[in-house]
């Protein structure tokens, strides 16, 4: 059984999948978000002469956005089986659209899309004269058709089951249990910055905005937005103590990864945390544990319509935009009190020390690295 779950590799495949999915969440997000936060709303359809452009833009990024079954359907098939595997993997996300088994249908269609391409390719076998036609028309007929069909016939009905099982359960969860929910949202989406807790975390957040439950993508996202500011104000609080916590190498990249926080882009903070990184972790994560839990509990489980944004998400929170401007300014001085307080006086000598310089990577010598 162990070997079975090593080849099959469906972290792997899930991953990969959601590498590919995250740039058309960024895109499509803000392009909603900016229409959301302005007034637009998003159309059934655009007819011409009966939208304006807050409401194009709405609508676009909603459609979008519609698509992330197909999409990780069909980037997980394509993971599997490489090109052969698009077209199953696109026609089974639409299957999944379809039927309203959602982002879970989609991802589970998106293995067995990809599988069955594999199987196709390794086992069908056809005359010489006919080979050229696997790869155009014999592997995505076939993978398609039985794919989609498993979704429609098989897998479809109990994944719907599930969501709607989910679904309720979150939606009756209230006080002390949408606090701890959103405390372990808010720690798992920053503790590897980007990283696979990251992703799995947003997979499932995303699972959950596609049955209209908003809080935990919210809670994520915002994590992400206030945790490259709270390492911003831990230069200023360490100011305050008369510490100096980065060298001038590190007070240069704050420069560009605060702005890059408050779009909603937290990997600019990475060089920052790998210079120190238990420490670096620690912080972010006590930050997003507390911004989380504030979100969910005083928000009721709800969030921003939107998956993307930073502050742009704050306005389609509605009423609620108070509580997501209290989680972010919270994470922020938890994160920058936090990191202030625990990382370690650097002398003056050092404060022009460059971090990463070709000169000391030539120098390295791995024997002189010790494992305590």
């Amino acid at each position: 059984m162990k070997n079975f779950w090593k080849a099959a590799n469906f972290k792997g495949h899930l991953l990969t999948a959601i590498s590919y999915m995250i740039p058309i969440v960024c895109g499509a997000g803000f392009v909603i978000a900016i229409g959301m936060a302005f007034g637009g709303t998003s159309q059934d359809s655009l007819v011409m002469g009966k939208f304006n452009f807050l409401e194009a833009l709405a609508t676009l990024g909603g459609k979008a956005l519609g698509m992330l079954p197909v999409i990780i359907a069909t980037g997980i098939a394509f993971s599997i089986a490489g090109k052969p595997g698009i077209a199953p993997g696109f026609v089974v996300g639409l299957a999944a659209n379809s039927i309203s088994a959602g982002f879970i249908g989609g991802i589970i269609g998106g293995y067995v899309a990809g599988w069955i391409a594999v199987a196709v390719i390794k086992f069908v076998k056809v005359p010489s004269w006919a080979k050229g036609l696997m790869p155009t028309l014999i592997v995505p007929f076939l993978a398609s058709l039985s794919s989609g069909l498993i979704m429609v016939y098989i897998i479809g009905t109990p994944v719907s089951w599930f969501t709607s099982w989910l679904t309720n359960l979150l939606q009756s969860m209230s006080g002390a249990s949408n606090l701890i929910f959103g405390a372990v949202i808010g720690t798992l989406s920053i503790v590897d910055f980007g990283g696979p807790i990251n992703k799995t975390a947003f997979a499932f957040a995303l699972t959950l905005q596609a049955e209209g439950l908003n809080g935990a993508v919210t809670a994520l996202q915002l994590t992400n937005t206030a945790t490259s500011i709270g390492f911003g104000f831990a230069f200023l609080v360490a100011k305050l103590l008369r510490k100096n916590i980065y060298t001038r190498e590190e007070v240069e990249t704050l420069k560009s990864s605060v702005p890059m926080g408050v779009v909603n882009i937290v990997e600019g903070t990475i060089p920052i945390v790998m210079n120190d990184l238990v420490r670096g972790i620690v912080a972010a994560g006590l930050g997003g544990c507390v911004e989380g839990a504030i979100l969910m509990s005083l928000a009721n489980g709800e969030g921003a319509t939107v998956p993307f944004g930073g502050f742009l998400m704050l306005p389609t929170m509605g009423a609620n935009w108070w509580v997501g401007l209290l989680a972010i300014a919270a994470n922020v001085v938890v994160t920058g009190v936090v990191y202030a307080l625990i990382k370690k006086d650097i002398p003056a000598d050092q404060l022009d020390a460059v971090q990463s310089s070709s000169a000391e990577e030539e120098e390295l010598d791995l024997d002189d690295i010790k494992v305590m």
